[in-house]
């Protein structure tokens, strides 16, 4: 019996491609629901989503686990492709949303960047390669410039790991980008011979996805096929030991709808262990005999952020939400252009079905490693700032027909500098131990469709671990 920890879409990834090789497992979920933070509602007939919106799908890539999940599943009816107008992202510059240039033409044409921008854009392949680990903003700075960094790629680090490009490492991080000065020298020859690449091996463009009922109908769907009573809710998992078999036990208890443990405790024999768990709670389950990798995974930091649905009648906001949202720079030179707000998706644009008729279905962001302190306020003056911002942004009426807010302590893991030699430590230390694996998003890349192809990764090696 493989026993996963965790019921995210990381551990329900390996559970279902194990099950579908023939290998029995158990999944412990401590939450009501598997999913983690994939978690979608209807209220008052709009689609909210909890955690992630989308993600992206490379359709007849060889690394597209994602789509031989969807296929698995039976879920390509139900599959929904993103608006074509979510190739427009518009960022906050000069007191007004304007769309960033989606070509290297429409680069050069437009007026969002200065000409000293544009003329650093052409210097970047002659500058040198990086000797070290750099962050973020070291390495654009230096490629690009500081007016690139300010409003292009920090809001899009903002966007994607809720994250402070001063802290995060370019290596692991965006590990592509950094490869493409690597194996290159420039960002811009490799981004030409990676497009020739592309374009003769036949292979498409990455589309972005949900589903008819929204991404939660992702891990609802792969817990509802996993064998019956595979997947185990309210579980905590309190200890984890290796056997001198080479088998493990794992303690756990019963908890209630809040989270606290009951009476109930259960003591389960694995011939294999996967801690698909948030660093943090990997670095409790390990700490007993690996205090090494115990250590490492809790030196790994985490965004705080809320997410705020808000709903409007269509003629109350009188932007044309022509896009895939907007997102605010963190740096900004301009007074008028520092917002609280990390960024808004557009979400009832991008996905059919997200609002009722006449209404549209905006999605905001706050918090964040660069403003952790927010969170700290009540729902209701987030609620208030974020109509606020978005009255600014989007012209839109205050106050909102339907607003709902989550909250996250820890949502997003930060690959700071420092973070793939963290991960070693965190295998080094391990190693001595058979059969234990280390699958989340604090490694490895933090979108659903990194989660699935790890995930996929993973059980085809624990397959052939058990064969051999």
């Amino acid at each position: 019996m493989i026993v996963i920890i965790g019921g995210g879409i990381s551990g329900l990834s390996v559970a279902w491609f194990l099950q579908n090789q023939g290998m029995p497992v158990r999944v412990l979920e401590t939450g009501a629901q598997p999913g983690g933070t994939i978690r979608t509602s209807f209220q008052q007939n709009f689609c909210v989503e909890h955690g992630p919106n989308s993600t992206l799908q490379k359709p007849g890539h060889p690394e597209d686990a994602l789509g031989r999940l969807i296929d698995g599943l039976g879920l390509e009816t139900r599959l929904q492709v993103a608006n074509p107008l979510a190739a427009r992202r518009y960022v906050l510059r000069d007191g007004q949303l304007k769309p960033l240039p989606a070509s290297p033409p429409a680069f050069f044409l437009s007026s969002f960047f200065s000409w000293q921008a544009k003329r650093q854009l052409l210097r970047e392949p002659f500058q040198p390669r990086a000797t070290t680990e750099e962050t973020i903003a070291t390495f654009v700075r230096r490629r690009l410039g500081r007016e690139f960094l300010d409003y292009v790629v920090e809001p899009f680090v903002s966007g994607v790991y809720a994250g402070d490009p001063e802290q995060l490492s370019v290596q692991a991080a965006v590990a592509k980008i950094y490869a493409l000065e690597r194996d290159h020298g420039s960002l811009l020859r490799g981004a030409w011979h990676q497009g020739r690449m592309l374009k003769g091996a036949g292979l498409p463009k990455g589309r972005m996805i949900s589903f008819d009922r929204g991404m939660g109908v992702l891990p609802t769907t792969i817990a509802q096929q996993l064998a019956p009573g595979t997947v185990q809710t309210r579980f905590k998992v309190t200890g984890l030991t290796p056997l001198p078999d080479g088998q493990w036990a794992i303690d756990g208890v019963t908890v209630t709808a809040d989270g606290q443990p009951t009476d109930a405790t259960e003591k389960i024999l694995a011939q294999a262990v996967v801690l698909a768990v948030p660093a943090p709670v990997a670095a409790q389950l390990v700490t007993p005999f690996a205090a090494t990798a115990a250590a490492a995974l809790a030196a790994i930091p985490y965004a705080p952020i809320a997410s705020i649905a808000l709903g409007y009648r269509r003629a109350r906001v009188l932007h044309p939400l022509d896009g895939f949202g907007f997102l605010v720079p963190r740096r900004a030179t301009q007074a008028h252009d520092k917002l609280p707000l990390l960024g808004t998706l557009f979400s009832s644009t991008l996905f059919p079905n997200r609002a009722p008729a006449g209404q549209v279905l905006l999605t905001a962001f706050i918090g964040g490693m660069t403003q952790p302190a927010l969170l700290e306020r009540t729902d209701r003056l987030l609620i208030d700032l974020v109509e606020a911002n978005l009255a600014y942004c989007v012209q839109s009426q205050i106050p909102a027909d339907f607003a709902t807010l989550t909250r996250y302590a820890a949502a997003i893991p930060q690959y700071t500098l420092g973070h793939l030699q963290r991960v070693q430590q965190v295998e080094a230390d391990l190693a001595r131990f058979p059969h234990i694996h280390l699958r989340a998003n604090w490694r490895d890349g933090v979108s659903v469709a990194d989660c699935v192809r790890n995930g996929e990764r993973l059980a085809e090696h624990i397959i052939h671990e058990q064969k051999s």
